[in-house]
Parts: C-alpha cells; sequence; structure tokens
C-alpha cells in the first residue's frame, strides 16, 4: 500500500487504525508497514509516517496534542523557549506514555521536558488530531510564559495578521481578570518579539517614546525615547554581516550629528539580562 498517498488523501497527519482501515489496510499489513518502518506506531491505534515532526509524534506518543509554545512556534509566531514539546492533554486522558518509548507509561521521571496542559480547551472543535487551535495555544501561552513574553507572543500574532483584535478580546476573556491587565500593553505594530520586550522595559520606566520613528535621510529606527534617545533591536537575522553593520554605525553617526544618542541592545542581552538594558537605557539619559 502506498502510505504517503494515503495519509495525503485522507488529509492526516496521524492517523488512527480504524481511518487506515477505511483507506483499504489491513491489520497485518499495518503490522508489517510498522516492521518495515513505512509507518510508525505512534502509539496504540496511531500512526504517522518516517519524518512526521517529532515535537507531533511525542505529544502525540504522551496521549496529547501539541499545544502552547510549540504551537506558536510551528506557526511562525514568537515565543521565548520552544526547545522542549508542549501537549495538551484531556483530564480523562489514560494510558500515557512516555515520548520516546510508547512501551513505557509516562512518569514525572520520563517525560524529557515535555511539558503538559491539562486544563480544558476553549475551542475544542478547533483542534486536529494532533495540535490544539491557534486561539488555545494563545491563551495556554499567556498561563505559561514571563507576561513579558506572553506579551510579544500576542504582538507578534497581531502583527503578522494571524489573529485581529477581536480574536485577543475572546483570548482575555477565557483568561479571566489575572491577566486582564496585559491586554493594555499590546501593540501590533512591534515587528519582533525583542521590540515587545523593550516596549516592556520602556514601560517599567515610566519613559515617553514613539515607535518606528522616521527621520529623512536615515530612515525608521525602532523607539525615540524621550526625544532624545534611539533604541534599536539588534538581532542576527537582521544584522549578519559586516555590510550592514557598517550601515548600523553610519545611521549612529548620523544620528549623533542631530544630537541624538543610540543604543543597540543585542537580542540575548534583552531577552535575559533586560535589567542591564533599563539600567543602560536611564544611564544614558541621566547622564
Amino acid at each position: 500500500m502506498a502510505w504517503a498517498e494515503t495519509f495525503e488523501s485522507v488529509g492526516l497527519v496521524i492517523a488512527s487504525r480504524n481511518e487506515l482501515v477505511s483507506c483499504g489496510a489491513r491489520p497485518r499489513s499495518l503490522t508489517a508497514a510498522v516492521r518495515n518502518n513505512y509507518l510508525i506506531r505512534v502509539r496504540r491505534d496511531h500512526y504517522a509516517l518516517p519524518g512526521t515532526a517529532e515535537d507531533i509524534v511525542q505529544a502525540v506518543r504522551v496521549g496529547g496534542k501539541i499545544a502552547c509554545v510549540t504551537v506558536l512556534a510551528r506557526a511562525g509566531i514568537f515565543v521565548f523557549d520552544a526547545t522542549f514539546p508542549h501537549a495538551h492533554l484531556r483530564k480523562a486522558a489514560s494510558r500515557s506514555r512516555s515520548p520516546r518509548n510508547r512501551f513505557v507509561p509516562l512518569t514525572v521521571d520520563n517525560r524529557d521536558g515535555v511539558e503538559l496542559h491539562w486544563v480544558p480547551l476553549a475551542e475544542p472543535e478547533r483542534a486536529n488530531e494532533f495540535s490544539v487551535g491557534l486561539r488555545d495555544a494563545l491563551i495556554q501561552a499567556v498561563r505559561c510564559q514571563h507576561p513579558w513574553m506572553a506579551v510579544a507572543s500576542l504582538d507578534n500574532a497581531l502583527y503578522l495578521g494571524l489573529v485581529d483584535r477581536g480574536d485577543i478580546r475572546y483570548i482575555f476573556q477565557q483568561l479571566g481578570a489575572k491577566y486582564s491587565y496585559l491586554e493594555k500593553r499590546l501593540n501590533g505594530r512591534s515587528e519582533s518579539g525583542q521590540e515587545s520586550v523593550l516596549r516592556m522595559i520602556l514601560d517599567e520606566l515610566g519613559l515617553d517614546y514613539e515607535i518606528q520613528v522616521t527621520f529623512p535621510g536615515i530612515g525608521r529606527v525602532d523607539f525615540l525615547v524621550e526625544n532624545r534617545l534611539v533604541v534599536e533591536a539588534d538581532s542576527r537575522v537582521a544584522h549578519d554581516g559586516w555590510e550592514l553593520h557598517v550601515r548600523d554605525r553610519d545611521r549612529d553617526i548620523d544620528l549623533a550629528r542631530r544630537h541624538l544618542m543610540s543604543i543597540r541592545p543585542a537580542y540575548r542581552r534583552t531577552m535575559f539580562a533586560p535589567d542591564d538594558v533599563r539600567d543602560a537605557i536611564l544611564g544614558l539619559l541621566t547622564a
């Protein structure tokens, strides 16, 4: 049987035994396909093709679906850390297995970093056989991440056009009063997670700032703070290569000629040492 064509015909990434049998597979052929590495038996009565993304395989193997930051990262939305899969399980889930071995029952000691989510989905009808829906993933990510990183994820989803303000209202309705303060801090104009975190730093300092300000002859800058300090979000993606570094240094000189200071915190410093960036900004403004 042409397994790849079969999966494509039913439009599934994870297929149940019954779905494959309804497509003409026989129990004996399923066993042979697994034995000969044409199929992966992810867990009892659940099959995938070789090469299926490991985070999906692990989430289904433990008895759930990919969720939270794993779903967001696959959609291209900023998350702070998607190193380990996040999986949503129903409260009634049973026969959970280790993400690495379908023969071993799941325990605290063999989760291999997989993060489990048990809160019922707001929109179970939008989930599929291997993933929760995007709005549920965003709800989970707000609960799961540091508040600044949650804002960055929501900002990025807005910027990419994957959600709109109606979706945001729905998400915060589901989250309840505990998280309502974050909704006012969103700004869909932020183009990266780092920009969102820099905005949180500036808000914490209580500074006046504008985002994405254009200077004739220089171009657009990420932030103009107190009308005298330009703050730019530096990342390797946007600044790899000597020519780009030269361009940025020229921009700094041109800004200085207009009596503007500038600072370019690197991604790692912003995300892992935000207090350092805060102190640097405040130090420049008060010097």
